[in-house]
């Protein structure tokens, strides 16, 4: 089935091995592939590992590599809904192992709204539509930034050199919104906080969210 593309952006990432940035434009799809995960929360500016086994994911990843590159990773909600939310991902690195299995690197690139649904079997093809995010003062932001950086943990002995690589890269990054994500995702361990971020539209409450969040973690 092939993808209509319809929604240009650009998007900001930085790939937290080797603490580079990088900046693409880029082309969302009208629908997308979804892996559903419980409690799995993916956020743009990140890469996500993921090892795909079951026989209907291995179709899906098939499918995104004969069109442009790209799923979602799906969260059921207690009632058996989707979480409305997702963010589309680009398949950075795929390496297919002998037994049919793969090892995936997505790496996420804007939030998703779900309006629909392409298909439901063998796997979940969801149409979409970008989720717009409200306008917030760049000054308010990059301040936010600040104290949220601040509010990271303390690196140990054997964390100090890639923590400081990590801190560095994010204070670099002009997309202070993306640096959000970043912390989010990789420092938050509260599923129910990282719910609320992702569905968040507005940069200055996500992160306010956030910092009370790392707030808690220092307490």
């Amino acid at each position: 089935m092939k993808q209509i593309h319809a929604y240009p952006v650009t998007y900001r990432s930085m790939d937290i091995s080797s603490k580079t940035l990088s900046t693409s434009p880029f082309v969302l799809p009208r629908t997308l592939p979804m892996i559903v995960l419980d409690s799995c929360y993916h956020f743009p500016g990140c890469h996500l590992p993921l090892f795909i086994f079951e026989e209907r994911y291995r179709l899906m990843i098939d499918h995104a590599l004969r069109t442009d590159r790209m799923f979602c990773v799906g969260v059921r909600e207690q009632d058996d809904k989707m979480l409305p939310v997702v963010t589309a991902g680009l398949i950075r690195a795929s390496m297919k192992n002998a037994d049919g299995t793969s090892q995936v690197m997505l790496l996420g690139v804007n939030r998703m709204r779900i309006t629909g649904w392409e298909q439901e079997e063998p796997f979940r093809i969801a149409q979409v539509e970008p989720l717009l995010a409200k306008e917030a003062p760049p000054e308010v932001l990059r301040e936010l930034k600040l104290q949220a950086l601040e509010l990271l943990p303390l690196p140990t002995d054997d964390s100090c050199e890639s923590m400081q690589k990590l801190r560095n890269g994010l204070e670099q990054m002009d997309e202070d919104e993306t640096v959000c994500d970043i912390i989010a995702f990789h420092f938050l361990r509260r599923k129910s906080a990282l719910r609320a971020l992702l569905v968040e539209v507005c940069p200055e409450r996500r992160y306010k969210r956030l910092i009370a969040e790392l707030e808690k973690a220092q307490d």
